[in-house]
């Protein structure tokens, strides 16, 4: 375990699988299920905020429902590949309003970018004026996402078995669910 890293108890534990399932149950119902007081529960979770163990609250939106149906991984490499090209790419894709997300990656490509557009013309759109566009973008390669499944729960590092899953397996666990792209 990183030194850094908070030590949480099997209560902090359960407070955070509770919370990743339903991040809008009450402080009555949290301290219930993991039997504290509820003023020691509203000071656990305070304290796992404050440690950066739970970095936010947020709603799962549906992009069909926004109105941006069409969902695209994107993967980029860039040369050359200095500190200042990565960070200004990062931030012109963190600008943009069509990204979901964006990682940065190890191996033949340097940033996988998630987009979710209204459909392939916007798609096009955004590959060309927020990509390829760039002069420091050497490869892109755009690949459409027919359908998502997430798990919305991390479990600690503890509780995975050598195989590198958790006793009940992911494939079944209550925190997956389905979220479907065109």
């Amino acid at each position: 375990m990183d030194a850094s890293a908070p030590r949480l108890d099997a209560v902090d534990l359960e407070l955070v699988r509770l919370l990743q399932r339903d991040a809008r149950q009450t402080n009555k119902d949290l301290a219930d299920a993991v039997g504290i007081a509820q003023s020691t529960c509203l000071e656990r979770i305070r304290a796992l905020r404050a440690q950066g163990v739970i970095r936010g609250w947020h709603a799962d939106v549906d992009p069909e429902a926004v109105g941006r149906p069409l969902r695209a991984m994107i993967s980029v490499r860039l040369r050359p590949k200095t500190t200042a090209s990565v960070r200004a790419f990062q931030q012109e894709m963190i600008g943009a309003p069509e990204v979901v997300a964006v990682w940065t990656v190890t191996g033949a490509d340097d940033f996988l970018v998630e987009v979710a557009t209204e459909d392939v013309a916007h798609l096009r759109d955004f590959v060309l004026d927020h990509v390829t566009g760039r002069s420091e973008v050497v490869d892109a390669r755009t690949s459409l996402v027919y359908d998502q499944v997430r798990v919305w729960e991390i479990p600690p590092a503890a509780a995975l078995t050598p195989g590198g899953t958790g006793p009940e397996g992911r494939s079944a666990h209550p925190g997956t669910s389905r979220r479907s792209a065109p």
